[in-house]
C-alpha cells in the first residue's frame, strides 16, 4: 500500500538552470548601492553581481535612476558608485566587465536638460535608456524622441510590456515602432513576475520583431530568483535566444 502511495507522490520539479550566455551583456540593472531603489549596499551588490556572471554574462552595463522628483542622481554621483563597485568585484575575483549609464525619467525637467544640450549618460553606440510613468503616455513622448535623435541619441524604451497606455493602444505601439524606436523588454516580465497582462504583451512584442534589447532590470534578489524560473517558459525562453539583440554587440 506505501509503495503505492509513494508512486503518486509528487516528485519535486526538475528546473533547467537559466543560462544567459547568449546574451552576453545585461544593460537595464540597479546595483549601484544606496543610489536608487535597487541594491542597498556594496556586499548586496557583489551577491547580485556573482548570480549575473553565474549565468554565464560577459558584461553589465548598470543604470541607476536619474529621476528629478526621487532620485536626483548626477553623472558624478553614478561614476563614483561604478569605480566602489568596480573595485570590490575585483576583490572578490568575480569575473565579469561593469559599466554604467543611467535609466533616465522622461519628464519636463529631462526635457529641458535635453534642449539644453546637457550630456547624457550612454553606452555602445550613443544608445540611452529612458523611461516613462506606466499609466499615462507623457504629451510630450514624442517631442522627447525627436530632440534626442536631433541631439545624436538612439532613445531605447525600458520595459515597454510594462505601461499600461502602451498596451491599450495598438496605434501608439505601431507609431513607436515604424520610427524605429528601440523597444527594451524586462527577461522578468516573460516570467509572469508582474502580471499575465505584462507576460502576455512582453511575449507579443517578441513574436512581432519588436524586441532590440533584453535586460534582468535586477534590483534585488528577488528579482533574480524569479528570474532563474525563466527557462521553464521553454517556447518563449528558446524565443529570446534567437532574437538579433543589439545586446551581443555592446
Amino acid at each position: 500500500m506505501m509503495a503505492w502511495l509513494d508512486a503518486f507522490k509528487r516528485k519535486p520539479e526538475e528546473t533547467t538552470p537559466l543560462d544567459l550566455s547568449w546574451l552576453k551583456v545585461d544593460m537595464h540593472s540597479h546595483l549601484i548601492p544606496g543610489i536608487d531603489d535597487g541594491s542597498k549596499s556594496m556586499e548586496e551588490s557583489l551577491e547580485l553581481v556573482k548570480r549575473l556572471a553565474d549565468y554565464g554574462l560577459e558584461k553589465i552595463i548598470t543604470t541607476p535612476h536619474i529621476m528629478s522628483e526621487y532620485y536626483r542622481n548626477t553623472p558624478e554621483i553614478i561614476h563614483m558608485g561604478l569605480e566602489d563597485l568596480r573595485k570590490a568585484v575585483k576583490k572578490e575575483g568575480i569575473a565579469i566587465q561593469i559599466d554604467a549609464a543611467a535609466e533616465y525619467y522622461m519628464d519636463e525637467i529631462f526635457f529641458e536638460k535635453v534642449k539644453a544640450g546637457e550630456k547624457m549618460l550612454t553606452f555602445g553606440d550613443s544608445y540611452i535608456l529612458v523611461e516613462t510613468g506606466f499609466i499615462n503616455k507623457p504629451q510630450m513622448l514624442f517631442d522627447i524622441f525627436f530632440h534626442l535623435e536631433m541631439a545624436g541619441y538612439k532613445p531605447i524604451l525600458a520595459h515597454p510590456e510594462r505601461y499600461q497606455y502602451l498596451i491599450m493602444d495598438k496605434k501608439l505601439q505601431e507609431e513607436l515602432f515604424e520610427r524605429n524606436l528601440l523597444f527594451q523588454v524586462n527577461l522578468l516580465s516573460l516570467t509572469g513576475f508582474y502580471s499575465k497582462q505584462v507576460k502576455d504583451f512582453g511575449e507579443m512584442l517578441v513574436d512581432k520583431g519588436m524586441v532590440a534589447l533584453l535586460g534582468t532590470d535586477c534590483h534585488n534578489a528577488r528579482y533574480l530568483d524569479m528570474l532563474d524560473t525563466l527557462p521553464k517558459y521553454q517556447k518563449i525562453y528558446e524565443k529570446l535566444q534567437n532574437l538579433e539583440l543589439i545586446n551581443t554587440r555592446l
